[in-house]
């Protein structure tokens, strides 16, 4: 009988993890973790850059709306304030829609303002964000004029 209880009391003594197994567990997470968290990173971009296209489309969509109410775009002084409140400076539109043409503008992923231009430069209006970098004019803007690219 007392054999049997300091065996249990090894047994005991000796259940858990030594150091180095707890290291090596701790050293695979870390590689794991190097692994997945680049592609989990690049992944959010995208999305990022993806609900920026969706915005905008919609926004294009909107000022589609005004434009057929009102016969012309809001101009780029009016911005695109003018889906949401009708606007106070000339072109004043004629038929403006009781509610606007969107409840609230949004800001794009970045936290930025979306932005107009109208008459645009690459097309009869410009709908865009600045993208990732915040700054206008450069190679990651988003707009209406690649939101194809985005959207596939």
């Amino acid at each position: 009988m007392k054999q049997l209880n300091s065996l249990n009391k090894n047994k005991r003594s000796n259940a858990g993890f030594t150091l180095i197994e707890v290291m090596v567990v701790l050293l695979i997470i870390g590689i794991m973790a190097g692994m997945i968290a680049p592609q989990i990173l690049g992944n959010q971009e995208e999305a990022q850059i993806k609900s920026a296209a969706i915005d905008i489309q919609s926004l294009e969509n909107a000022l589609t709306q005004y434009k057929l109410s009102n016969n012309v775009f809001p101009t780029t002084e009016q911005g695109l304030e003018a889906l949401v409140k009708e606007p106070t400076v000339d072109p004043i539109p004629r038929n403006y829609r009781t509610n606007g043409y969107i409840t609230r503008l949004p800001n794009d992923p970045w936290n930025n303002p979306y932005q107009l231009i109208s008459p645009g430069e690459l097309g009869r209006i410009d709908i865009f964000s600045n993208g990732p970098d915040g700054e206008p004019g450069t190679e990651d803007d988003i707009g209406n004029w690649n939101i194809n690219d985005y959207l596939n």
